[in-house]
C-alpha cells in the first residue's frame, strides 16, 4: 500500500523500436505541433529532442492566448464566477446527500475511479465526443457574451445590417443575451448539416477568441451569430480534408447570399492577419479547459468501466506499432516501491482519457 505507483504496468516487447517523434505525438492536417521553450519538462528522456526544439513561433504570439500554449484561453476567466457558484452548489448537494443517507433515503450517487475500477468516457483529445464538445463550446460562447467587458463590434458582424434570415430582426436584438440552448442549437444545426467533426468545434473556438484578441472587439447579442458562423466557416476549411464550400452554407442558411459569405470570410481572414495555424499544444489546452468548463456546469460524459481490451486499444493509439500489439499478450511487471529511491525514478505507463 506504500507504493506510490500502480502495482502493475504494461510494457511492449518492441518498445525500444519507437522513434523519437512518436514519444511526443504526430502531426494532423491543418495542425502544426507547438510548445514554447518555457514549458520544457525536467523529465524529458535523454537523447530525445524536446517538442519545443522543432517549433518556431513568431514573436508577436507571446501575448496571444490562441497561439501561446503557456497562456490560458479567454473563456475560463469569463466563466470563473459561474464556476464558483456551481462549486458551492455541489458542496451543498453533497451535504443534502448526506442528510438523505441519515434519513434512509437513497441519494443520487456518482461514479468515481478507484484502485480496483477505472471509469472512462468515450471522449479523448484525439477523438472528442461531438455532442458534448459542441455543448462545451456553446457554454464558452455563452459566458463570453454574458460577461463581456464592452459592446465593441464591427459592421460586418452586425446581424441587423447583415441578417442571416428574412425574418425581421427584433428591436432588442442588441440587448437580449441569448440562452445557452439557443447558441447550442445554432452551432449544432451548422455542424449537423455540414457534417463537421468535434475537432472542428475546438478550432472554431480558437478562431473566435483569436478574432476577439486581434480585432479588439467583444462578442455580444448583436453579432454573435455572424462571428460564430465565420469561425465555423474557416475551421471547416482548415481542418477537414473535404471542406464545405460557401455556397453549401447558403443551402443551410437559405436566406443568406453567397456574396455575403465571401465577404464575411475575407474580412475575417484580414482581421486574423491570415493567422489560421493552430498548434497541437494549443488545441490540447482548449480541449482540457473545455472539459473543465463542461464539468463545472454539470455536463456529464457517459462513463463506463475500463476493460482490458479498451485499455490495450487506448495504449495502441499512442504507439506506431500499437496496432500489432492489440492481439499480443502484454508482459505484466510489478513496479518497485519508491522508498529510498532518489535518482532516476522509473516512469510508469499512464492511460489518460
Amino acid at each position: 500500500m506504500g507504493n506510490k505507483h500502480s502495482c502493475c504496468v504494461y510494457t511492449s516487447p518492441s518498445k525500444t523500436s519507437r522513434k523519437p517523434q512518436d514519444v511526443y505525438g504526430y502531426d494532423e492536417p491543418g495542425i502544426d505541433v507547438s510548445l514554447t521553450p518555457n514549458n520544457r519538462s525536467a523529465t524529458s528522456l535523454p537523447g530525445v529532442p524536446h517538442i519545443s526544439d522543432r517549433e518556431n513561433y513568431p514573436e508577436d504570439s507571446k501575448e496571444d492566448p490562441t497561439s501561446d500554449p503557456s497562456l490560458r484561453p479567454l473563456f475560463p476567466s469569463r466563466s470563473q464566477s459561474e464556476i464558483s457558484k456551481n462549486h458551492k452548489n455541489r458542496r451543498k448537494s453533497h451535504y443534502d446527500n448526506r442528510v438523505l443517507q441519515i434519513q434512509n433515503i437513497t441519494p443520487v450517487l456518482r461514479k468515481y475511479s478507484s484502485c480496483s475500477t477505472i471509469f472512462i468516457d468515450d471522449s479523448t483529445v484525439s477523438q472528442p465526443n461531438l455532442k458534448n464538445t459542441i455543448k462545451a463550446v456553446a457554454f464558452a460562447i455563452y459566458f463570453h457574451i454574458r460577461n463581456r467587458e464592452s459592446n465593441r463590434t464591427l459592421e460586418i458582424f452586425d446581424e441587423k445590417l447583415h441578417p442571416l434570415s428574412r425574418d425581421q430582426v427584433p428591436e432588442d436584438y442588441d440587448r437580449r443575451d441569448p440562452e445557452h440552448k439557443h447558441i447550442y442549437r445554432f452551432v449544432r444545426t451548422l455542424f449537423s448539416a455540414a457534417q463537421l467533426t468535434a475537432e472542428c468545434a475546438i478550432v472554431t473556438l480558437v478562431y473566435l477568441e483569436r478574432l476577439l484578441h486581434y480585432a479588439e472587439i467583444d462578442i455580444m447579442p448583436a453579432n454573435w451569430k455572424r462571428i460564430v458562423l465565420g469561425a465555423i466557416l474557416l475551421a471547416s476549411k482548415v481542418w477537414d480534408d473535404q471542406a464545405v464550400w460557401n455556397v453549401d452554407y447558403c443551402q443551410i442558411l437559405k436566406d443568406i447570399a453567397v456574396e455575403d459569405m465571401n465577404d464575411l470570410e475575407r474580412q475575417y481572414l484580414e482581421m486574423l492577419q491570415f493567422n489560421i495555424n493552430v498548434g497541437s499544444s494549443v488545441y490540447a489546452k482548449y480541449y482540457f479547459d473545455l472539459r473543465a468548463l463542461a464539468d463545472a456546469n454539470d455536463l456529464s460524459f457517459p462513463l463506463e468501466p475500463l476493460s482490458k481490451d479498451r485499455a490495450l486499444k487506448l495504449e495502441a493509439m499512442s504507439n506506431e506499432d500499437g496496432v500489432e500489439r492489440i492481439n499480443q499478450k502484454p508482459t505484466l511487471i510489478r513496479s518497485n516501491s519508491l522508498d529510498g529511491m532518489t535518482v532516476n525514478p522509473r516512469l510508469s505507463v499512464a492511460i489518460i482519457s
